[in-house]
């Protein structure tokens, strides 16, 4: 079931993210995040409290989460998207985490699919996310569920970590 967090949350939510990073530190990284940097509690602690953290759970345990918001950080101004919208008018996926050993059992598309499925209940006209240039699995999976690259710019995420971010769009009334 996929929900908004509640308080209780949280902290399984930062044990998601830390399992992530402690695997990418071993195996190699997609999302270019830094343990102990981005993304940490405090990210899933300021996202619950703006009621923007939605959680998959299975089993009574934390699958995934995300963060769904209208916030466009700087690099999407430099992109030339193809969809205009007011920012109101635009849902932003941030920071979908699944854990390794959750990893290839199509969490990832439930995610984005609810994801999806809230942009048309608030209203919104398109759908926008971000990822690392080099993750090619979250970039496969976006573009499987009818994303359109739409740019790419260096960025300075979370005003924390250097990167090269690609973007995509999706126009809802497409679906």
């Amino acid at each position: 079931m996929i929900r908004r967090s509640t308080k209780e949350d949280i902290a399984a939510v930062a044990d998601t993210y830390r399992e992530l990073l402690l695997y990418e530190k071993e195996h190699g990284s997609h999302s270019n995040w830094v343990l102990d940097v981005y993304p940490t509690k405090a990210v899933a602690e300021k996202s619950h409290e703006e009621g923007t953290l939605y959680v998959l759970e299975e089993d009574g345990e934390i699958s995934a989460s995300m963060i769904l918001n209208h916030y466009q950080s700087e690099g999407y101004k430099r992109i030339p998207w193809k969809y205009p919208a007011a920012p109101e008018e635009v849902l932003v996926l941030h920071t979908l985490c699944i854990p390794p050993l959750k990893a290839g059992k199509g969490i990832g598309k439930k995610m984005v699919t609810y994801a999806l499925k809230r942009a048309r209940e608030l209203g919104c006209k398109v759908m926008r996310l971000d990822t690392h240039f080099d993750n090619e699995p979250a970039a496969g999976l976006y573009k499987k569920l009818g994303f359109q690259y739409a740019g790419s710019t260096d960025v300075l995420l979370e005003g924390l970590i250097p990167e090269k971010q690609i973007f995509f769009e999706l126009k809802l009334e497409e679906l």
